[in-house]
């Protein structure tokens, strides 16, 4: 194991004690030890970061520090960060840990190891503005997915005033003139093919509803 071991240094850095980690990571204490006693010499400032966190008893733990790769590593991969009405859970429990350490950081009770983890993420306390709007995207075809999977047929937006119907036939609309044109992402494209097959034709004339009924949706 190369030392000093980063995961270790950062859940000290953290405010967590040599014998918390050690029982966390399950490895022996003097061995922690000796992984610590090389960070802080090769960093002088450790110490004192330590002992700041854990007089706030900010805590970190294992799963949060591998959330926080984990998060990381998305943002990294997909440009955006995770969205609380994904269908996948393990996305929607990453975008409520998100929120969580947001919400310590406006507090001021951010512990120390998470603030410089995250620090690799442009303005990940509030996305910019193509990172939000890629999840509102992903929020509105999820919803879409749902709704579709409901058993309703394409959702209109000019004949119903307002409610989901309306929010989701227009969002659909545009959706459709964008591809028209050319503009639409082809990886958007895909996901809409591969979820919601036909919905670049949307109602057909004559077609029996999917529900079975004789409504319209």
């Amino acid at each position: 194991m190369a030392a000093p071991n980063a995961e270790w240094v950062l859940m000290y850095r953290g405010g967590l004690t040599r014998s918390r980690i050690a029982a966390l990571t399950r490895a022996p204490p003097s061995t922690v030890g000796y992984h610590l006693a090389m960070a802080r010499a090769a960093d002088p400032g450790l110490q004192t970061a330590h002992e700041n966190a854990a007089s706030t008893r900010a805590r970190v733990s294992v799963q949060g520090v591998a959330r926080m790769r984990q998060l990381v590593a998305m943002v990294q991969e997909t440009g955006r960060y995770p969205s609380r009405t994904s269908p996948a859970t393990d996305e929607r429990s990453l975008a409520a840990w998100l929120e969580r350490r947001r919400h310590d950081a406006t507090a001021g009770t951010l512990a120390p190891a998470y603030r410089d983890g995250l620090a690799v993420l442009p303005d990940w306390q509030r996305p910019p503005r193509p990172v939000a709007d890629e999840v509102r995207w992903q929020d509105r075809f999820a919803a879409l997915v749902r709704y579709r999977a409901a058993g309703h047929d394409w959702p209109r937006h000019k004949t119903v005033p307002s409610g989901e119907e309306h929010d989701l036939g227009l969002w659909l609309h545009s959706q459709r003139q964008k591809a028209h044109r050319g503009d639409l992402h082809p990886a958007k494209a895909q996901a809409l093919d591969k979820l919601l097959p036909g919905w670049r034709a949307g109602r057909q004339r004559g077609r029996k509803p999917r529900n079975g009924s004789g409504n319209s949706d």
